[in-house]
């Protein structure tokens, strides 16, 4: 189902740990392109239908935890039948089933595990599990939770030290859309796309909802802003999955990619050529399913356009997208996306526009200085006034894993300076970096 990516055992290589429906897999990277299922030893499987996960450090001890979101009790043997209108099979929705709680390991530091779940207070409340993202939404320092689920409440998992969190979504605005609705959470990612120092979510839904977007007021608290922000409205046909905030254009302000694909079958009338033409150059699973993906950009103001069409063919296609995860595949100073499709072939979609903006490119490295330092927060202060404020981060979108770099565009303006605010609260700052080039930053060398 999906994939989180990070080095659980601090040695320097990139793990991964591979959601399915059934039990899950963490697989420790033994380096030269080898791999060992290490699931038991680190006591970290899941046998139920896991879709999300992510690791991060909820205790702030510079080991990776894990968190695994998990979908519905659904058994292959003696599951129900749900029809189409006519007659023929068709999705169930997910209130089908009853929902599975998730799960939360505790890395011991050891190369093993300890699931936490309850005494974290997550057993308490769930939902059917598809997104999940960890920011500090409360700018206290500790790492929060936000669980996207489909068609039940969403989870707001507030850090409130000492290893115990509790889900303030409904009384932050968090849980439902601004009409009260619970919706089909899919996809999910956090971003200071306002550049007001703290990280707002969207979130994509099913067709006939829209995907939402919530502003964060700086205090964890939200406002559903995604009709003032012109989303709703492109959204409500579409049944988004895979989602991110990236900087498409480099110019510094975060933009907003939505891959779709229904799940439901679509009726599409078409009559004449166009209908024959349609027929002939795609499949019947994409014919029933198919829907193209969105890119919108950010205008400032709070406001985005669907600029969709800069995207290319594969934008314009109708596939049914799923995955999709972001990175700079060929080191050229902008960010690619690679998409995954339901019953259908991947696409990289390599950026051939950001790299005319300037850049800066960062990989913190935190503790021992092999681990990415996944939940840190960089500052870039820019001489035109700016304050950009990106997190290291590696969960996003949906049920993927990206590149944990910090890509940060910065238009035609110059850096006056970056600080590292590291998990656990220390900082420094690295200066004014040059541009257009990647930089490694260590926990504990910076020049002041």
């Amino acid at each position: 189902m999906g994939v989180a990516a990070a080095d659980y055992d601090g040695d320097g290589r990139t793990d991964l740990y591979v959601t399915n429906f059934g039990s899950n897999r963490l697989w420790r990277n033994l380096g030269g392109g080898r791999f060992e299922d290490a699931t038991e030893s680190a006591a970290a499987d899941d046998p139920r239908w896991s879709v999300p996960a992510t690791f991060f450090d909820y205790d702030g001890d510079g080991a990776l935890d894990l968190f695994v979101a998990n979908y519905v009790d659904f058994n292959l043997g003696s599951h129900t039948i749900c029809t189409f209108g006519s007659g023929e099979p068709d999705y169930c929705s997910p209130k089908t089933y009853r929902a599975e709680p998730d799960r939360l390991f505790r890395n011991l530091g050891n190369g093993r595990f300890d699931q936490t779940t309850d005494r974290a207070e997550l057993a308490a409340e769930f939902g059917n599990g598809l997104g999940a993202v960890p920011a500090d939404f409360d700018l206290d320092g500790r790492l929060d939770l936000y669980v996207a689920n489909d068609g039940t409440p969403n989870q707001l998992w507030m850090n409130l030290g000492e290893g115990r969190f509790e889900n303030r979504a409904l009384f932050a605005g968090a849980a439902v859309n601004g009409r009260g609705e619970a919706e089909a959470g899919m996809g999910v990612d956090a971003g200071d796309f306002d550049g007001d120092g703290d990280f707002d979510l969207y979130v994509t839904h099913i067709t006939g909802e829209t995907s939402t977007l919530y502003l964060n007021n700086g205090d964890g608290l939200f406002t559903d802003a995604g009709t003032v922000a012109g989303l709703d409205a492109p959204s409500l046909a579409m049944t988004g999955f895979g989602a991110g905030w990236f900087d498409f254009d480099n110019d510094g302000d975060l933009d907003v990619l939505a891959v779709n694909g229904a799940v439901r079958r679509l009726n599409r009338a078409r009559s004449g050529a166009e209908a024959a033409a349609r027929a002939a150059a795609v499949s019947d699973h994409e014919r029933r399913f198919g829907q193209p993906n969105q890119l919108f950009r950010n205008l400032g103001g709070g406001r985005f356009e669907d600029v969709s069409a800069l995207g290319g063919a594969s934008f314009t296609a109708f596939e049914v997208s799923r995955g999709a995860a972001f990175g700079d595949v060929d080191n050229d100073g902008d960010t690619d996306v690679l998409i995954t499709n339901n019953n259908g072939p991947a696409r990289l979609m390599v950026n051939v526009v950001g790299q005319d903006n300037g850049w800066v490119g960062l990989r913190l490295l935190g503790g021992n200085g092999k681990r990415d330092a996944l939940g840190s927060l960089v500052h870039v202060f820019l001489d035109d006034g700016r304050t950009l404020t990106r997190r290291v981060r590696t969960a996003n979108s949906y049920a993927s894993s990206s590149d944990p770099r910090v890509l940060v565009g910065i238009g035609a303006a110059g850096v006056e300076d970056i600080r590292v605010t590291w998990l656990g609260g220390a900082e420094e700052s690295f200066g004014p970096l040059s541009t257009g080039t990647y930089h490694e930053l260590r926990q504990g060398q910076a020049s002041q």
